[in-house]
């Protein structure tokens, strides 16, 4: 039986914003079928942490691995997608274990993705958006979980000057996948295929990110 795959990434266009002083989206183009030549060839330039996205651990720990050396374990097998009851609040509300509207003790994966809904276009940067308590990174440490995605452009909030949620997922060895888009998934278990590209060196990668159920 073919398993349904639920796209969770946002679509990658020239409107996507980017974090505040990134490297926008843009495309040149060198060669075109349509003006005479034998291929279509095209030069991209972005930031490596572009819509979805998984920082390598570089971004936040100096010395640290970069997403090339991230294992490829982490970004492939059963998640969980959680919802977390946030708002958008001036300076950013951060979501801790009483948020999540999942207990506790019923994650059962080693994979979570958290929906908070406070980063709804991809297209219009809101500076709003929640980030994640400290604390949850270690609650969800503790249960064995090695990876949690998030529905906003960062675990941290925006005005963070300590990136304490980063800070933890550091100490923690969690990976993290950023800017992922949850609005239209139900909460429940699956599988999450979001595999990075081995950029060496860099401290991040765009990925694919999407669901299949687990049966």
């Amino acid at each position: 039986m073919t398993r349904a795959i639920i796209d969770i990434s946002p679509r990658i266009t020239p409107d996507i914003a980017v974090w505040p002083g990134d490297t926008p989206l843009s495309r040149e183009v060198l060669c075109h079928l349509e003006q005479g030549a034998s291929v279509t060839l095209s030069t991209l330039r972005a930031t490596v942490h572009l819509g979805a996205h998984a920082d390598g651990a570089n971004h936040y720990g100096a010395g640290a691995g970069c997403i090339d050396t991230m294992p490829l374990e982490r970004y492939l097998g059963p998640c969980q997608v959680v919802r977390a009851r946030a708002d958008r609040r001036p300076g950013g509300m951060r979501v801790g274990v009483a948020h999540l509207e999942t207990p506790l003790d019923a994650i059962r994966q080693p994979r979570v993705l958290i929906r908070t809904g406070t980063f709804p276009d991809f297209t219009a940067w809101n500076s709003d958006f929640a980030g994640l308590e400290p604390a949850l990174v270690d609650a969800l440490a503790d249960r064995g979980v090695l990876l949690v995605g998030v529905d906003t452009p960062s675990v941290d909030v925006q005005e963070s000057k300590d990136l304490a949620a980063h800070q933890r997922f550091l100490a923690r060895n969690v990976s993290i996948i950023e800017g992922l888009r949850l609005d239209h998934v139900v909460p429940g278990e699956y599988e999450l295929i979001a595999l990075p590209l081995p950029l060496v060196g860099f401290d991040a990668s765009p990925v694919r990110a999407v669901l299949r159920s687990l049966a």
